[in-house]
């Protein structure tokens, strides 16, 4: 099967969108962003590939009565086993790497007992791994880093007091393998997991042996199918760094905007808030980018900006909209710099604001100064499409609307929930393009 596809390397998170020949979207995938370019890439790229598996588990058996109504639960259960397989293989790495550090570590009073509360550790996180995937189970990230870093950290400041020993010694033995761990690609482990994935979930969802054969045998074959990488277009913040040709490269503009209108072909207005940059683009009816404005490089008004007032708020940032979002009280932020913001709003607090109403605040000083970049760009069309990480955040999303709704009148907002994809869209289109449209052959492995 070929595929075509975009990978977006953003400051924060990097994205790969796979599609077909038919331009429909197979898969999507996400990693966080690493001073490897290379590596961001390929895991980005591995994670959609992945994703268009289960998404074509889904469609093959989906099109036979096999499951009998139990599609959903199967593949969500599949999902989460293949995720546990994967999670469990990282685990041992970063427990074998530990122990490397460990044989050139110095350390000082309590040492001896390092090398046994270590063992302790991952011995009760590998306990603990099958809990992490269960169904229900809440997960403030899906990346292994995260995951596993804050059950390491906890685990071991237990396993610490108990042996005698200090803290620091394991989260320094963390500090200095998990870089390490995260920078690996697992690419041949994947048919490995989803088999052992597929037999785990068969024990929890005990079928006849004739319903088995059913469902095995579509499901191997797609294994068995290749997804041809045809053609890898790279784009994003980070876009120089690329592994790939200049011929294989597109600017984030063209992409975000090339990208907005797959996904709403009425748009003539895009805003892109993303982790570093924030973007305004006027497209035409084809999606070709007539002017755009981005801001300066202060970090006000992004991603980023966000992310310094969860620090600061000691939250996290996924926390931010909902606080904002139970506001009473509408206060003024003079503020749109990050330094200062941070100031601004320790000296509200001390004055007696409630957090949620300094939230709002804050939300609506970051669209005011995206509307300014809107406004340069040539302003606000009909249909107005709003992508990148925080269109996610419903309070910025809130205060957008109020604000276009002041400015602008009644229009058109389009946000659509993958709206983190638009620009690896848009370079998986101009893969597509390329081939179909150019004629071109040459390959782009990340």
């Amino acid at each position: 099967m070929r595929c075509f596809i975009g990978i977006d390397l953003g400051s924060t998170t990097t994205k790969a969108v796979v599609i077909d020949e038919h331009q429909n979207i197979l898969g999507r995938g996400i990693t966080n962003s690493r001073s490897n370019y290379d590596t961001a890439a390929a895991i980005a790229k591995q994670e959609a590939l992945v994703n268009s598996r289960f998404h074509l588990f889904r469609q093959k058996l989906g099109s036979t009565d096999a499951l009998n109504g139990a599609l959903d639960g199967f593949i969500a259960q599949l999902e989460r086993d293949f995720r546990a397989e994967q999670y469990m293989e990282q685990l041992a790495d970063l427990e074998q790497t530990c122990q490397r550090s460990l044989a050139t570590a110095r350390f000082g009073e309590g040492a001896a007992a390092v090398p046994a509360a270590l063992t302790e550790v991952f011995r009760r996180l590998t306990a603990e791994a099958p809990s992490l995937f269960a169904a229900g189970a809440r997960r403030k990230s899906d990346f292994f880093r995260d995951i596993a870093g804050s059950q390491y950290l906890a685990t071991s400041e237990t396993v610490a007091k108990e042996a005698g020993t200090r803290y620091e010694y394991l989260l320094n033995l963390f500090d200095r393998s998990i870089i390490e761990v995260e920078n690996r690609v697992y690419a041949d482990s994947i048919r490995r997991h989803l088999l052992a994935a597929l037999e785990r979930t068969f024990v929890a969802l005990p079928e006849t042996t004739a319903r088995r054969m059913q469902v095995e045998a579509p499901i191997k074959g797609i294994l068995d199918t290749e997804l041809e990488e045809t053609y890898v277009v790279g784009t994003g913040y980070g876009r120089a760094r690329l592994p790939f040709s200049k011929e294989h490269i597109r600017s984030e503009i063209l992409c975000h905007g090339l990208g907005a209108h797959v996904m709403y072909p009425g748009t003539a207005t895009v805003l892109d808030i993303g982790g570093q940059d924030t973007k305004a683009i006027q497209i035409d009816p084809a999606g070709i980018v007539e002017s755009f404005q981005m801001n300066d490089r202060c970090a006000a008004g992004c991603g980023r900006y966000l992310g310094y007032i969860a620090d600061e708020m000691n939250m996290g940032l996924h926390e931010l909209g909902p606080l904002a979002m139970k506001s009473t009280k509408a206060i003024r932020i003079n503020s749109t710099c990050t330094v200062f913001a941070g100031a601004e709003l320790r000296d509200r607090l001390s004055l007696g604001d409630k957090r949620e109403d300094i939230m709002a605040g804050l939300h609506r000083a970051i669209i005011l100064r995206a509307m300014s970049i809107l406004a340069r760009s040539g302003g606000v069309r009909d249909q107005f499409t709003f992508t990148g990480g925080v269109a996610k955040n419903e309070a910025a999303v809130k205060s957008l609307k109020e604000l276009i709704g002041e400015n602008y009148g009644e229009l058109t907002l389009n946000i659509d929930p993958d709206s983190i994809y638009t620009g690896a869209l848009g370079g998986a289109t101009f893969a597509w393009r390329a081939v179909v449209e150019e004629g071109k052959s040459i390959e782009a492995r990340s």
